[in-house]
């Protein structure tokens, strides 16, 4: 067997607020196999947020590392850390966190552009995303004109056009009704086995996450088998 694409060892993050110290995250470990799908479960504010953003070097632990490829990821330069999250790392959030003045081919573009690829290629990144994602009717439409499972789908023809090999996904369905929420998790199920793309998905959703290769609970800080 490979070795797993990505391991995250005894993950501690603490918050200062005010004279108080936070400890969200008490050594919390979590080991990702290429072209997999595992589940982070928890009810909201156990830390799933924050074990995302790790894994993405969104933000820095207080201790422990993130190794991707073997490689310890917060031991790069700054400048490697930004090439991490635009070229390995793909982000789908609850909301979406579409540009509102932009098209959803427009908003699909944008991590190609971040890349410097050309605007010519970042545009037909973008519409092979959304026609992969079932939107090649709804490329010209901006959020407002979208319903939220649209939106959503926009958010991972999104995270796809920058090509990463791992998907982070934090309650990409809290926000959405069962029927929609089936639909969002089948499209990551497919992408999973058509492009070998890996996702880590942060949900409260016990019955989808079942679904999933594996999963975590977040108890305490610690991240536990599940289950």
């Amino acid at each position: 067997m490979s070795d797993p694409l990505v391991v995250a060892e005894d993950l501690e993050k603490d918050y200062r607020m005010g004279p108080e110290v936070v400890r969200v995250l008490r050594g919390a470990s979590l080991v990702l196999n290429a072209a997999e799908t595992v589940a982070v479960i928890g009810a909201s504010g156990v830390g799933k947020s924050t074990l995302l953003h790790l894994l993405g070097a969104l933000d820095r632990p207080t201790a422990g590392r993130v190794r991707f490829d073997g490689e310890d990821v917060f031991a790069r330069s700054e400048n490697g850390l930004a090439r991490y999250r635009r070229t390995e790392i793909g982000y789908v959030f609850q909301f979406g966190n579409l540009l509102g003045e932009m098209t959803a081919l427009e908003n699909a573009m944008i991590p190609a552009l971040l890349q410097r690829v050309p605007a010519p290629d970042a545009r037909a990144r973008a519409q092979e995303a959304l026609v992969e994602v079932g939107l090649a009717d709804r490329v010209g439409h901006r959020p407002g004109e979208l319903s939220g499972g649209e939106m959503q789908r926009v958010a991972i023809a999104r995270a796809l056009v920058g090509r990463p090999r791992v998907v982070l996904a934090d309650e990409p369905t809290g926000n959405l009704d069962p029927k929609t929420s089936e639909v969002i998790w089948e499209l990551f199920f497919r992408l999973q086995a058509e492009r070998g793309l890996s996702f880590v998905i942060a949900t409260h959703n016990h019955e989808l996450a079942r679904r999933a290769d594996r999963g975590y609970q977040l108890v305490e800080g610690r991240a536990l088998p599940w289950p």
